[in-house]
This record gives C-alpha cells, structure tokens and sequence, in this order.
C-alpha cells in the first residue's frame, strides 16, 4: 500500500503533509493523556511489530504493494489514536531508512495506513464484537474481520488517491504527469491482491497475534486507555 515518490502530484501530497500534521498532535496528546507509563512500552513494541511485517510485500501491477500492518490489532490494545500514532511512526523509519514509500507521500501513507485503517478497523472490530470477552469467538471474528475491513478499506483509499492522479494532472497530448493508470485500473489491482490475499492474511495476524497476548499477557486486553477501558469490556469467560 505504500505510495512511492513520483506517483502523487505534490498538490495531493503536499495537502496529505499539511492534514497528517494535526493529526499526528492529536494522536500524541492522546497518547500521553490516556495511555499510562507502563503502556508506552507496549506501543513501541507494537509499531515495531507493525515495522516487520509491513517489510514483508506482495507487488502490485503499477508499482505499490500489498502487505499485512498489524494497525487494528494495536488498535485493539491501545486505541485508534495509540495505533495511528504508533504506525505512523513505523511508516516514517521506512520511508526514511529503508526507502519503503516515498518522503513527500508521507502524509498520504500515513493517512491511510495509519489513519484510515486503524480507525475503520477498529470500529468495525467494536461493532461487531458489542459487549462479548475480546477472547470470545464472537471476539476472535471480530478481530478477524476489523483487521481484513481496516486493511481493505485503506487500500481503497490508497488506490483512489494514486488513481486519480491520472484523471487529474496530465500534458497537453494527455501524457499522464504522475500516476500512469486510470482509478478503474489502481482500484482493481489493488483491490484483488488486498480482498484475495493480504485481507486475510491481515484478520488471521491480528486474530493470533490477539490470541497470544490474551493467553500469555491477559493484563494488556484489560488495561486499555482510560476511554477504552471505560466502555470495553477485558478478558471474561471466553464465551
């Protein structure tokens, strides 16, 4: 899902700088508000997570890639804004260090990476599990289908974004200045490699991974950020 340099006019990247920037505030005040000491811990260690298994990419036709993010599982943990913040950050060490998605697409990755999938999936993950143990079955689907609906609706708002570029900004022959494919074309690319294989690849990471911390550390799934905590319910029957 990275979006590399060249493929973003910098009258969308630029913007996706400019919106990043406020919510980037937002999402670290929420972090020092609501999260307690010993969490922050917990949040490095998920974006490292997030880091790693982003490294591991499925190309896709025109040049971006399909991949799990581990955003809604954080986001299980820590909260959307705990997770943005967190995948944010994993997204920058790579753009930066490794040249994993372009400097001035920044704001767009993050954006819908960090953004957009952690809170799609995150809501879809509460909606769904409702008032059920997060270990429940009911929980487990849950988690499954916030992380495959979080990763897919990301992608789509990836592919949106790069897609219309073509439509957008092109040379007086029509020459495409940016992006060389129509949305019809990004949508489709992108779209099948994420429902077909990095979506459930995605549910089955966050599925697990929530598994594990809930039967090896059963402390995180109940100690959430004060406005989690207060309307989410913790590890309970597994029923």
């Amino acid at each position: 899902m990275h979006i590399p340099d060249g493929y973003l006019s910098p009258q969308t990247a630029i913007p996706m700088i400019a919106v990043m920037v406020p919510v980037l505030g937002v999402a670290a005040n929420k972090v020092k508000n609501d999260l307690k000491k010993k969490q922050i811990p917990i949040l490095a260690a998920g974006a490292a997570f997030s880091f790693v298994i982003m490294m591991f990419n499925l190309p896709v036709p025109g040049g971006s890639s399909a991949h799990a993010v581990g955003a809604v599982l954080l986001a299980i943990l820590l909260g959307p804004w705990a997770a943005c913040l967190g995948v944010s950050v994993a997204l920058i060490i790579q753009a930066l260090v490794f040249g994993d998605g372009g400097i001035l697409a920044l704001g767009a990755n993050c954006f819908n990476i960090a953004f957009v999938m952690s809170f799609v999936g995150y809501y879809a993950y509460k909606l769904i599990k409702g008032a059920a143990d997060k270990l429940s079955g009911r929980g487990m689907a849950a988690a499954f289908i916030g992380g495959y609906v979080g990763l897919n609706i990301a992608a789509l708002t990836t592919a949106l974004m790069f897609g219309a570029q073509y439509h957008l900004f092109q040379a007086a022959d029509g020459t495409p200045l940016y992006f060389m494919y129509s949305i019809k074309v990004a949508v489709t690319a992108m779209m099948t490699e994420h429902l077909i294989l990095a979506g459930p690849v995605e549910g089955l990471v966050t599925v697990i991974a929530l598994w594990f911390v809930g039967q090896n550390y059963p402390a995180l799934l109940s100690n959430g950020p004060k406005w989690i905590a207060s309307n989410d319910k913790g590890v309970g029957s597994h029923v």
